[in-house]
């Protein structure tokens, strides 16, 4: 047989009873759960900002990262609603690099699956404990999803996956937003129809179980730009891609249309200082068109404590990503004030 059984992994409801969400925590979820469903169902107009690293790579950094974002956040809370990313999970084109703290738990090291498990679940408790702020994620494997479902406020299905149908069915089974992105190519057919089938009821296998899911009415699109055939970066975060996404999605019958804008990856071909100039465009196009005001909920930033990116080895810059290049905390933070300003 070419796979070969390392080891049988506990179920999350182990994992889940060994290192539970404690009641005082589970009901700041709860109310940030409520007001995050208002601003997708138009109930709220606060902007929705999801900052931080391409992957959280150190529990200490993010923690320390996200903290910092917490004392923002009480200032501008009135207007923004601050969403942490302690993405855990990182995709690659090819298969090679590092996969997120879930596989790697020490960059350096080998893979060690089960403790990769428990750390993302430690540090996701530890970030809310720390900050009341409780966070997002990509839902990269969608049955790992179950190690953290009672912890995210918010999750995101990436570019090589939104046209998976196990991601669109289990999509379908959650109760908070979820992001479906546009493929790489940039196809925004795709996309919704990722979200027609996140938002439909669904009978399908889900980790040895047979289940039914109600529909998830918070299911929306994150433009994240495309790759031509050339390999060349295709952005579509400007005002006439919005008002393009706006017409196909008056055509379709979805509940809470709305769109969050990526502004790295594609959109600022990694050129990671673009995003500043590229939210403030976003800022723009929504405040010129009361329909795009409406339909963009927020934008998506990469960022952590030190600007730009480095490899994997002995002597690692504290808080610098080790995947894409990433905003340092200094313009984070004067971005977060602007993105305020401008709500």
């Amino acid at each position: 047989m070419a796979m070969h059984l390392n080891k049988e992994l506990p179920l999350p409801a182990f994992l889940k009873a060994e290192y539970p969400l404690p009641e005082r925590l589970a009901r700041i979820k709860e109310e940030r759960d409520c007001e995050i469903r208002k601003i997708f169902t138009g109930e709220s107009d606060k902007f929705i900002v999801l900052a931080g690293p391409c992957s959280a790579d150190n529990e200490d950094a993010v923690c320390e990262y996200v903290s910092r974002l917490a004392k923002v956040n009480a200032e501008v809370s009135d207007r923004l609603m601050v969403i942490p990313r302690i993405y855990t999970n990182k995709p690659r084109t090819t298969g090679e690099g590092y996969k997120g703290m879930l596989h790697q738990p020490q960059p350096d090291k080998a893979p060690n699956l089960l403790a990769g498990i428990i750390a993302i679940r430690r540090m996701h408790i530890r970030a809310i404990a720390e900050t009341g702020l409780t966070a997002a994620d990509e839902m990269l494997y969608p049955e790992n999803r179950s190690y953290l479902d009672d912890l995210l406020s918010y999750e995101a299905v990436g570019a090589r996956s939104v046209e998976n149908q196990q991601h669109r069915l289990t999509a379908s089974g959650m109760d908070i937003p979820i992001g479906m992105k546009n493929p790489t190519s940039g196809d925004f057919s795709v996309m919704l129809n990722s979200v027609i089938a996140a938002q439909h009821s669904h009978n399908f296998i889900y980790r040895g179980n047979d289940v039914t899911t109600d529909g998830n009415d918070l299911a929306h699109v994150i433009l994240r730009g495309g790759v031509n055939k050339y390999g060349r970066s295709i952005p579509n975060y400007h005002y006439e891609d919005l008002v393009r996404l706006l017409e196909m999605y008056q055509k379709l019958d979805l509940k809470n249309r709305a769109v969050i804008v990526d502004v790295n990856h594609s959109n600022s071909n990694k050129q990671f200082k673009e995003q500043i100039r590229i939210v403030s465009e976003v800022l723009h196009s929504r405040n010129y068109n009361p329909d795009l005001k409406k339909l963009v909920k927020g934008v998506m930033i990469e960022s952590y404590l030190e600007e730009g990116s480095q490899p994997i080895g002995s002597k690692q810059v504290y808080g610098k990503s080790i995947t894409d290049p990433c905003l340092g905390w200094e313009d984070t933070k004067r971005l977060l004030y602007k993105v305020a300003e401008s709500c």
